[in-house]
Parts: C-alpha cells; sequence; structure tokens
C-alpha cells in the first residue's frame, strides 16, 4: 500500500464504497491516489468483518484492523523501493536528475512504473518535512548572482596541468532568462566585472542585485544588517541599484539562482564534459552558445522560453545602463606633506593637493586611469593617473602663490629675471642653465645668482659675472666670493688675461723640467 491514511478516512472510503462508488471515483472525490484506495479496499474484502461492521467501529478498533501496513507481497514496488534507495545516495551529485535515473530503471525493469508514478513514490518516500514560502517575483525587481560550487577547467598548454576557474552565474526571477560566465576567481576585482557584464548582456539594470555570503561582496554577515563591501557598494551607487544580500544559511531567499546551478551543470557543464580549453576566452565563447540553447529552449508547463518571456514582459521594466562603463575603485589613505603633495603608495608616485589641506588624513579612491583625492567625504582633487615612480603631478592652483611661481621656472623665465640686471648676468645664467644635461638641476644656482642683487645691487653682479665669464668660472660660489672679496671692483684688462708669464717669483731653489727626467 503506498500511503497510510487517517481513520475518519477510512470511514469515509466505507461510505462511498457502500454507495456504489468505483475505486477512481472515491480516489477522485477524497483527494486520494487511487492506488492508495485500491490497497485499502483489498484489505477490507481480505477482513473477517463487512463494511457496514467496519463502519460501526470506533477509531482506536479500526486502527488496530488496519495499520497502514499491507501483508500483500508486491515485488514490483519492493524492488522500485530498492531501487529509490541506491539512487537517492547521489541526490548531491551534480547535475543529478530524477529523469535520467527514471530512465536507467525503465532500461533495467520488465514490468516498470510510468513516470508520473515513479515521482510520486519518490516524492512520498523522501517527502520534504520543511516548508517554504512562495515567492512572487516582480518583473525587474532583482537579479540574483552567484557562483556555482563546481569548478571548470582549463587546461596548460605545455604541461597538460588542469586549472580551475569559478564560474559565475546570474538570473532574472520573473522570466528566469540566465547569464554564465567563467572567470579566474570570486575575488571582488573578478565578481563585478562579472556583474557588470551581466548587466551588459541584459541591456539594463534591476531595483536591487541578491547576491549570497560572498567574501568579494559583504564585508560582515549579518541577519539583519549585513555590511556591504565599499567596492560593492559603489558599483551600486553608479548603476543605480542596490545590494540586497540573503540570509545567511538561507538558500531558498534565492531558489532560482541554487535551480540554474543545477540546471547549468545539466546543460553546460554536461556538453562540456570532453572538451579541452586552453584560455578562458575559448572556454566563455563555448559557454555562450550552450547558454543560448538554454534560454531559448521551452518550459515543460508554458509555451514560451526564457528568452521570450524576458524580451515581452521583463526587459521594459529594467532602468537604462549608463553611458560610461563602471571603473573599479580601490581606496588608501594618505597624509597630505608639508609642501602640498600626497603619497600614492601603489605607483610610489605624488599628486598635489589645495595647500589649506597640509597636514590633514586624507582618503584616495583610484581606478585604473583615475586618482582622486578625499577628506571629510568631500573630493578636494582629481589627477589622471600616471604610473612613474618617484614623479610629482602638479595642478598649479593647488599651490600657494610663491610656490605657483617655482613652478612656472623653465630658461626662458631665468633669462628674463637675469635682463634686468645686465648683459653679462644674462649671458651667465644663460650659460649656467645651458651647461647642465638636466636644465632644471641649475633653476636653483641661477635663482642664487640673480637673487645676489639684492645685496650687491646690478651693477657689481654684472660686472662680477662678466670677470667669472672672463675667468671660465660659471658657478654661483665664484661669482658670490668674487663679490665678498669686492674682486669685481678690479676688473681684468685685456693684457692681463692673455699675459702668459708666469707668476711665481724666481728663486734659487726652483727647480726645472730636467730635474724629474
Amino acid at each position: 500500500m503506498a500511503n497510510k491514511l487517517d481513520t475518519m478516512d477510512l470511514k469515509q472510503i466505507l461510505r462511498l464504497r457502500l454507495d456504489g462508488y468505483s475505486n477512481r471515483l472515491i480516489g477522485a472525490t477524497l483527494g486520494i491516489s487511487r492506488n492508495t484506495v485500491n490497497g485499502y479496499t483489498q484489505q477490507f474484502d481480505a477482513c473477517e468483518f463487512g463494511l457496514d461492521e467496519l463502519l460501526k467501529l470506533d477509531c482506536s478498533n479500526l486502527e488496530e484492523l488496519f495499520p497502514g501496513k499491507t501483508s500483500i507481497e508486491n515485488p514490483r514496488f519492493s524492488g522500485l523501493m530498492k531501487y529509490f534507495d541506491q539512487i537517492n545516495l547521489a541526490r548531491k551529485h551534480p547535475g543529478f536528475t530524477c529523469l535520467h535515473h527514471y530512465e536507467e530503471y525503465k532500461q533495467n525493469t520488465d514490468n516498470a512504473y510510468g513516470y508520473t508514478q515513479f515521482m510520486e513514490h519518490y516524492n512520498r518516500k523522501y517527502s520534504k518535512v520543511k516548508g517554504s514560502m512562495k515567492l512572487n517575483h516582480k518583473a525587474g525587481n532583482e537579479l540574483f548572482i552567484d557562483f556555482a560550487g563546481t569548478h571548470l577547467h582549463l587546461t596548460d598548454k605545455e604541461t597538460g596541468e588542469l586549472k580551475a576557474v569559478e564560474v559565475f552565474l546570474a538570473i532574472l526571477p520573473c522570466s528566469q532568462y540566465t547569464y554564465v560566465e567563467a572567470c579566474f576567481s570570486q575575488k571582488r576585482e573578478d565578481l563585478i566585472s562579472c556583474i557588470a557584464n551581466a548587466l551588459l548582456f541584459y541591456g539594463g539594470v534591476p531595483n536591487a542585485i541578491v547576491s549570497d555570503n560572498l567574501k568579494s561582496a559583504v564585508s560582515r554577515a549579518s541577519k539583519y544588517e549585513p555590511q556591504i563591501n565599499k567596492s560593492l557598494k559603489d558599483f551600486a551607487r553608479f548603476y543605480g541599484c542596490v545590494i540586497n544580500p540573503t540570509r545567511a544559511y538561507s538558500p531558498q531567499d534565492k531558489a532560482l539562482v541554487e535551480n540554474a546551478v543545477q540546471l547549468g551543470y545539466q546543460r553546460i557543464y554536461y556538453p562540456m564534459r570532453n572538451m579541452t580549453f586552453f584560455s578562458i576566452k575559448d572556454l566563455n565563447k563555448q559557454i555562450k552558445i550552450l547558454l543560448k540553447d538554454h534560454n531559448d529552449m521551452l518550459f515543460q508547463l508554458k509555451e514560451s522560453s526564457r528568452r521570450e518571456l524576458f524580451q515581452t514582459i521583463e526587459q521594459t521594466y529594467l532602468k537604462p545602463l549608463p553611458e560610461e562603463k563602471y571603473e573599479l575603485k580601490e581606496y588608501c589613505r594618505a597624509k597630505v606633506q608639508k609642501m602640498g603633495y600626497v603619497y600614492f603608495s601603489p605607483d610610489k608616485h605624488y599628486y598635489s593637493v589645495p595647500y589649506r589641506f597640509i597636514g590633514k588624513q586624507t582618503q584616495l579612491h583610484y581606478t585604473k586611469s583615475t586618482v582622486e583625492v578625499y577628506f571629510n567625504n568631500e573630493r578636494i582633487a582629481k589627477h589622471s593617473r600616471n604610473p612613474a615612480k618617484g614623479v610629482y603631478t602638479t595642478i598649479k592652483e593647488h599651490l600657494r602663490s610663491a610656490h605657483q611661481a617655482y613652478s612656472s621656472w623653465s630658461p626662458d623665465y631665468f633669462k628674463n629675471m637675469a635682463k634686468k640686471h645686465g648683459q653679462a648676468v644674462e649671458v651667465f645664467v644663460n650659460t649656467l642653465i645651458c651647461q647642465n644635461t638636466y636644465p632644471e638641476a641649475a633653476y636653483k644656482s641661477a635663482m642664487g645668482v640673480i637673487h645676489l642683487h639684492r645685496v650687491y645691487g646690478s651693477e657689481r653682479l654684472n660686472n662680477a659675472c662678466q670677470r667669472a665669464l672672463d675667468g671660465h668660472g660659471i658657478k654661483y660660489p665664484i661669482v658670490k666670493n668674487i663679490l665678498e672679496r669686492s674682486l669685481d671692483k678690479e676688473p681684468l684688462s685685456g693684457d692681463q688675461l692673455n699675459d702668459t708669464k708666469p707668476h711665481i717669483p724666481p728663486h734659487n731653489n726652483t727647480r726645472g723640467a730636467s730635474e724629474y727626467q
């Protein structure tokens, strides 16, 4: 007998049997399986009491006579129960389906049950004790995301080594339109990239993205108020949606994406089981082909496919995509240095900020192309990212007025300044800068020479520069020494410069070159 009934149900069967109802009609009237009714009527006929006498018995006596177990030998049913015990061990295996095992059962059994009876007996034997609520999904309201528990693999061309890759799945619950993509990891960068590709695949944005409690999505799990990862929050802000993690240990909250994972095993994993892939690009190309077939497949109980439901119902409810593509943001902290720059440690680069923030602790938000500096959640500077190490990127308006003048230094700038103090000063400064391979290295020396006019005046500075030029001493210390010793007041004549007579006076102890041969 397939099922045990309450004694009140037994009395209803007895009454209907006395009224001349057939077993099929009794089952339809009471909502009981015909096999169950057949099993009990066989026991009624084998009982020593008549139907009228059985109807008059109280519930306890009726329970003793019909405890719900049959002594009738049924090899067909017993064989099915033994088969269920075998297949139920593999129930958690990826890709498990009752239809597959029914086909196997049918091939190996002479008098097999039909598929409907097969499933009815299986569900009775392994019935779900815990109930769950039926969720009604609004079109365009949510997008469920998850990673498959079983990996796919790439093969190394040289060594043949297998490298496991993750499989990301997303599903719009109203139409069940599905997106699948292979990626290298479940890290934040790959997760956000996969979600962005999924939104591009759907051509729109839902109101909420429902994720599992992944470490890359949720910084701190909580039953009531989970803490969302900052990068994922920024991603949601960019696309105009929200992140809504499911409750911990509650897969029923996203049952459709869990079911999509199982379908992915059957319709994507299984057809590729004998294929070899050497790159993630080739793997995703094959996934895309199989995914199209999956989305175009008709539902068993609906005269439409996932794609048709998406295009006719759900697509119009999605919000439009942003014009620009999202760039993943990273974060770090930096203190504004005394010279008005923050040190960007990932690239070992310096970026300017407004000088009034000197000494303040700031937060840097950076992408592959930009670096933004924030103080108290207010953006105070934005720069194009420069990967050069040890280099200073400056916005002139960020500096003090004195620093702004420093940033405008150039050879022409010093030449114009030197011209005001005389031709010799102009030539000296120009020569000083040009003799350096890196002109910026001579800027401070040139400024030092020009600033000597503040102490000695322009006329003396011009004379000192002329004397230094005549003596080929193109250095700041030489000009400064000339002025300090007042040598600029005694200019060299042409005869003095061309005089080749030794300046050492003759002496008895002086020896010539012949003494050193």
